[in-house]
Parts: C-alpha cells; structure tokens; sequence
C-alpha cells in the first residue's frame, strides 16, 4: 500500500520540491498552504510523477483548519504515515521596523505552524503506534543572523519544541518518530515575495542550494527517522559547528556583513507583492514553482548530504582506518 504524506507550505519552494519527490516514490500526497494557484499546479506536479494528490487550502497558524486539513487527507487517501512541515513566513528587516502584529504572524505560522501540524499528525500516529514526523529546521535555528529575528527566532522555538516532544515520545517507547533537517539557504521563491524593508532585493546568504537538494534530505530523513537531526549543506554544518566554537567571532562577523550579504544589487520596486496577510500564488497564473530567481547561483547538488545520510558507515571507515594505522605502527616498533 502507498504511503500518505501530508506538506504543509507545499505550494512553493522547499514543499513543493518535496512533494514532487514523495510523488516518485508512488505516495499519496496531502498538499496544504493557502495559495490556490500554487496548490493546483503543486497537485499536477504530483500526479503527473507517480502519485496521487489532494489540495487543502490551509492556514497553518490556525488549528482548526489544520485538523480539517488532515481529517480529509485521511478521507481520501487513508491513514498519514508522514507529516512533513515546512510553511513558514517572514519579514525583513530590522527588528526595531517590525511591528508587533508582523512579529506575531511570523510566529503563528512558522513557529505555531508547526506546532499545530505535530498535534494534529500526533493525534493520529499516536493511537496507531506508528508514523513519521519531519520538521524542516534551518542553521538559523542555531546561529541567528541580523535582519531576521522574526524568523531565527521560530526556528530556535521550533527546535526547543522538537528536543521536548522527541523525548515524550521516548520515554513513553512510542514508534513515532520525529526528527529535524536543518537546511541551509536555498533558492525558493520566498526571496520575491518575503516582506521586506531593505533598500535592495532580499537574497539568500550564499552558499545557495536548490530545494531539490533539501527535498533528498527530508525524504531520506523521512525514511530513516530515528536520528535526532539531519544537517544540508557543508554551510549549514558549518554555521552549526562554528557557532559552537566561537559563537562572538561570529556575532562580530554577521554584525559586519550580514546586511550586505542579505540584499542583492537591485533596488527593491515599490509594488513589490508581500506574502504575509495573503498568498501571492491565488489568482490564476500566479504560481511561482519551486525555484526562485538564483537559478545561476544555486548548486544542485551537496556532498556533505551523503555524509550525513551515511554518517555512520563514514565514522567506522575513519575508525578502521586510525586502527590500521597505529596496529601498523605497533608493529613496525615491534620489529625495531
């Protein structure tokens, strides 16, 4: 029987990258955000790569709509097996130009979003005694950077959130799962459409992936969910690492590029859309894709992706081979 997989935020970007990938491998693909033109052509992305879809306007920062999401999902297609969360919102800018209603939005769908979306796939996986969640996390969840804080600080929430229900979930021997992938910045279409106040064009900081390399990380992770967490990118562990190292050297460092390294050289138009109150992909020929608009910038594929999914194969032959080395010098004093 084919899986059932539920993505929150799958119009656009990373979502969409994934559902496109559930698709190949036959699943059942429950699509929710609250573009209705991004969600029809995610839809027709699914069925036309192998599997069989279902499009639920939702707006994940209410639960309401997130239950009956999910409720019709499984009317469809059966139990979930997978609840991926993705949706998330943002503004930039500098937190003292955000207002107190845009600093709430952000945390009601990127935070609160997934809040909501663990509940509601909890209330389901949990009687069943089986089933897998994924939160699609960032290196901003552990090292912030400025003209974000809206947005690293939902990442951080969703984090600490994650670590507490894991362990819940341990100490009760359950057979869910929930696990994290940490992603680094990747060309989504969220660069177009974010709320912003910067003078130039928002960009992602480079080194910039695109979301079909974060999609392989959370279907492998989807698939192996067992481990704490999965790292995209060398920047993303990188940045986690280095935080861990030298976490003022780093404050320093942002404090002195991390506006420029943000922002493009175009200037921003003034009828820029925004997507924070209302989808920018619900009129008819408005869908966006996955893709954003650093296509020549973006690298398709992340050789340290393989090292994490296969982290523990690279530690044994590391092991053997620090063994070999010091039985092969044991022996050459032996015969000295």
């Amino acid at each position: 029987m084919n899986e059932t997989v539920v993505i929150t935020g799958a119009s656009a970007g990373i979502g969409r990258a994934c559902a496109r990938l559930f698709a190949a491998r036959g699943a059942n693909v429950g699509l929710l955000a609250r573009g209705r033109a991004g969600l029809d052509a995610a839809a027709a992305d699914v069925e036309s790569n192998g599997g069989k879809a279902l499009a639920v306007p939702t707006d994940v920062s209410d639960p309401g709509q997130v239950e009956e999401a999910a409720r019709r999902v499984e009317g469809a297609f059966g139990p979930i097996d997978v609840w991926v969360n993705v949706a998330f919102t943002s503004v930039f800018a500098p937190f003292d130009q955000i207002g107190p209603e845009e600093f709430r939005r952000v945390t009601e769908v990127t935070y609160l979003g997934f809040v909501n979306g663990t509940r509601t796939a909890l209330a389901r996986m949990l009687p069943r005694n089986r089933g897998t969640i994924v939160q699609v996390g960032s290196a901003l969840g552990y090292r912030s950077i400025p003209l974000q804080s809206a947005y690293c600080g939902a990442k951080h929430a969703v984090n600490g959130f994650t670590e507490s229900v894991r362990t819940e979930l341990l100490h009760s021997g359950s057979r869910v799962s929930i696990t994290v992938v940490q992603m680094p910045a990747v060309n989504t279409p969220q660069f177009s459409w974010v709320l912003s106040r910067l003078r130039r064009h928002p960009q992602p900081v480079p080194p910039i992936y695109e979301p079909e390399v974060a999609a392989r990380g959370v279907v492998y992770a989807a698939c192996h969910p067992r481990r704490k967490e999965y790292w995209v990118g060398a920047s993303t562990a990188a940045t986690i690492l280095g935080n861990k190292v030298a976490p003022a050297l780093l404050d320093r460092y942002l404090a002195r590029t991390g506006f420029s390294s943000q922002q493009t050289g175009d200037e921003q138009p003034a009828s820029r859309p925004a997507n924070l109150w209302r989808p920018v992909d619900d009129e008819p020929g408005s869908d966006h894709g996955a893709h954003g608009t650093f296509d020549d910038r973006a690298h398709g594929r992340a050789p340290q992706l393989w090292f994490s999914h296969h982290r523990g194969a690279v530690v044994a032959s590391a092991a053997a081979g620090v063994a070999g080395l010091v039985t092969g010098l044991v022996r050459r004093r032996g015969r000295g």
